[in-house]
């Protein structure tokens, strides 16, 4: 599979905007996010999916369980499902999700 992100749609998502590569039927194994997280990027965690954020662009921090790091261009996030996260400054990443992303498996409480 190949994707062109100039190619791929623009849409809301909880963090901001993204684009989506990989979304697909016969795909259950990987997709890969380009996310412009906004300022209300929401508090959120997963039951199955395991994301790898790498920030591209922008300062700001990551929160992790209530925790709050600080992150820059080139850092790399590991989050592990059950993980409450969110990005918190106006950044650029690149989301490496595993198994493929699943908007069912996404949860705000």
């Amino acid at each position: 599979m190949i994707a062109r992100f100039d190619e791929i749609d623009v849409n809301k998502c909880s963090c901001g905007y993204t684009q989506r590569a990989f979304v697909s039927p016969d795909n259950p194994t990987a997709t890969l996010h380009i996310v412009e997280i906004s300022e209300e990027a929401k508090i959120h965690y997963h039951k199955k999916l395991t994301e790898i954020y790498l920030v591209l662009e922008g300062n700001g921090a990551i929160e992790l369980d209530g925790k709050l790091i600080p992150v820059k261009p080139l850092t790399a996030i590991l989050i592990k499902p059950l993980c409450r996260h969110r990005a918190v400054g106006r950044m650029r990443i690149a989301n490496v999700v595993i198994p493929a992303f699943d908007p069912k498996d996404e949860y705000f409480n």
